[in-house]
């Protein structure tokens, strides 16, 4: 039986894991399908307070995960595979394993939505990015591409003019699902052009480890064209990992966990931080600070039962 158990260790499961294991309730980490998150695929960190000189990503996870250790807790491999929060202890299989936890903090991520090209996961990080508030000032003065038809394709394009010299934007189809207004300011900038109907079929130069040219095809046509780029920037959405709690904790329609007063779910004793239930932010400083939220509640919450 553990106090807390946490899934996902993120930036906001091993804010978490810290809060928690100083509080001496020596919670167990389950790792999750990627360990560290997104920030454990991403190179340079420079937007976190403290590092002047910026971190490596997976440098960060480690450290952080060496902290929690300090103070005692336990991390273990593998993805949960089921729950069953109907009453407690709340039971948490992964891998061959049943755990019993008497509180639960969800911290299990969303993981971006790729293209699927083995030259995109070679080259994620290197002129690679599914982010643009993290990644964008890296490339200042240089030619980026943006993938997707959606908001999010439409906000990252535009927030990336602020640093590139051109931003084309790529999308399968000639129409878009971005709304009016989204779609209008895209338009209107004189630094955004619009490529459609194109798919990206490969990203060079994965021996060079960077982002030097992009090759695209004409749905319609089949035409391939090849554009110069330093980065590639996938804006094509999120899936939130949340697909072993349908049905017993609340979500909306895209998957995200809905929670109140804080990091507090629709049952008692589960709490949710990070990009589980943040599809608006999804910065590794906001995941920190909602992790350091579920750990308090969560602490709060055993306290309250033993007073």
């Amino acid at each position: 039986m553990h106090k807390v158990i946490i899934i996902g260790s993120g930036c906001a499961g091993l804010t978490a894991a810290i809060y928690t294991a100083r509080a001496d309730l020596k919670p167990l980490v389950l790792d999750g399908y990627e360990p560290g998150g997104q920030l454990a695929l991403t190179t340079d960190v420079e937007n976190f307070p403290g590092f002047p000189d910026g971190i490596l990503g997976p440098e960060f996870v480690e450290r952080s995960r060496k902290q929690a250790q300090r103070f005692g807790a336990d991390f273990r491999a593998g993805a949960v595979s089921s729950v069953d929060l109907s009453k407690r202890p709340f039971k948490i299989v992964a891998g061959k394993e049943t755990y019993e936890a008497e509180t639960l903090i969800v911290a299990a991520g969303a993981s971006a939505r790729t293209l699927g090209l083995p030259s995109e996961r070679e080259l994620l990080g290197h002129g690679v990015s599914t982010c643009a508030t993290c990644d964008g000032a890296f490339f200042r003065d240089r030619d980026i591409v943006v993938v997707g038809g959606g908001d999010t394709a439409m906000e990252e394009a535009t927030f990336l003019t602020r640093f590139g010299k051109t931003v084309t934007l790529v999308h399968r189809r000639n129409d878009f699902r971005a709304s009016k207004i989204m779609l209008d300011r895209a338009r209107a900038h004189e630094k955004i052009k619009f490529l459609t109907p194109y798919t990206v079929e490969e990203i060079h130069d994965v021996k060079n480890k960077s982002v030097e040219i992009i090759k695209l095809k004409n749905v319609e046509t089949g035409e391939v064209q090849e554009i110069t780029a330093a980065g590639l920037f996938v804006a094509i959405g999120h899936d939130p990992n949340t697909k072993v709690f349908k049905g017993q904790l609340d979500m909306d329609e895209a998957g995200y966990l809905l929670t109140h007063d804080g990091p507090k779910t629709n049952v008692p004793g589960v709490f949710a931080a990070g990009d589980v239930q943040d599809h608006h932010y999804r910065q590794a400083v906001t995941a920190a600070g909602s992790g350091c939220m579920a750990a308090i509640d969560a602490e709060r919450f055993l306290a309250a039962e033993e007073s």
